[in-house]
């Protein structure tokens, strides 16, 4: 059979769109490549790092290229709603980043346009990709735990990203933009069972001294619809010299027959230098010590990218090749993942539980 030849359009060339980029331009199908972004100049750099054929600063027109029939869109969370709409009415698979969107309306003006063309979606929730958690995925396939009566799931980070982040979008807090991706993997480790129940609470501090409404520290208790019951907490507050360079988290599940716990926190991997190390997600921020590996997306070695992101990106692009099955997360469990996050600072800022699904 005659390899399907790629046309690749990445929409917004920051962190995640260079590195999309990047590696979509070494895959052995993709034959043209585009870039977009609101910044002309940013486009333009990342055109020329990657060998693009187009850029420019209008997204509807990459989406558009003829030679275009795929999409990634890596604009900032809260702008993903429009090119995703475009990349589907033109009929071109889309790959964008989580969350889905920043609020339960944009999600859904997302799934009315892709029940319209029905078209291609999936959502770039990394983690899966990363091979501890497919390993987990694998047993869990084999129900090696039995029924699954409880877990947890924590992710730490440093100030220093935190702010990075709100201060591209305020609203993109370490809740919506972080915990949603161990609520994803929570409901995938669990397929088909929803959560139905969230109780949480939250504690300001240096995030709202700044301005941000963003809680230091955010604990949940989630209840499952089959009585299962999931702790998750996030904290992106940590000082900003804490060796961690993305995330430091840890899983764990309880099963009737069976425990599997997931260390996730790269202490057993340290490098310390006095001439620093660079933040691969903080522009000229730099640690002494380093927890190498905790990198959310990944890590160059040796002219190359290796790393949950990457395996993510290659694995899109060889779906759309073969039409083999995909991994990556459908754009109703992607709104279930908003909606669980949605409740959870919700149940924050009110004090009482909040019922899943929520009243739109």
């Amino acid at each position: 059979m005659r390899p399907r030849e790629l046309g690749v359009a990445v929409i917004g060339a920051g962190r995640i769109g260079t590195l999309r980029a990047r590696l979509a331009a070494k895959h052995p199908s993709v034959r043209f490549l585009a870039i977009a972004d609101v910044d002309p100049a940013r486009a333009r750099a990342l055109a020329e790092q990657s060998g693009a054929a187009f850029f420019g600063a209008n997204n509807d027109e990459a989406i558009s290229r003829p030679e275009v029939n795929a999409v990634f869109v890596s604009t900032p969370e809260g702008e993903h709603a429009a090119a995703v709409r475009k990349a589907l009415e033109l009929g071109k698979p889309v790959l964008v980043e989580k969350p889905i969107a920043l609020s339960l309306a944009d999600a859904d003006d997302i799934l009315a346009t892709l029940k319209q063309t029905g078209g291609t979606l999936r959502i770039g929730y990394s983690r899966r990709f990363k091979e501890c958690f497919l390993r987990t995925k694998e047993q869990m396939n084999h129900a090696r735990l039995g029924k699954i009566v409880g877990g947890l799931a924590r992710v730490y980070n440093s100030r220093a990203q935190a702010f990075a982040i709100l201060k591209r979008d305020p609203h993109a807090t370490p809740v919506l933009d972080v915990l949603t991706y161990y609520v994803d993997l929570m409901c995938w480790f669990m397929e088909g069972n929803r959560p139905v129940e969230v109780i949480a609470r939250g504690q300001g501090g240096v995030f709202h001294a700044a301005g941000y409404g963003a809680h230091d520290v955010t604990w949940a208790i989630v209840t499952f619809e089959d009585g299962a019951v999931v702790n998750l907490g996030v904290s992106y507050a940590l000082p900003s010299k804490y060796p961690t360079l993305g995330q430091s988290d840890r899983v764990e599940l309880l099963g009737t027959e069976g425990t599997l716990i997931v260390d996730d926190d790269h202490m057993d991997h340290l490098l310390y230098s006095e001439r620093g190390i660079p933040h691969a997600y903080v522009p000229d921020h730099q640690v002494n010590m380093a927890f190498l590996g905790s990198n959310t997306a990944g890590d160059w070695a040796l002219g190359d990218f290796w790393g949950p992101l990457a395996n993510e990106t290659r694995a899109w692009l060889d779906h759309l090749v073969t039409g083999n099955p995909t991994v990556h997360t459908t754009p109703e469990q992607a709104r279930i993942n908003l909606e669980t996050t949605i409740a959870i600072e919700r149940a924050v800022a009110t004090g009482r539980p909040v019922r899943l699904p929520l009243e739109t």
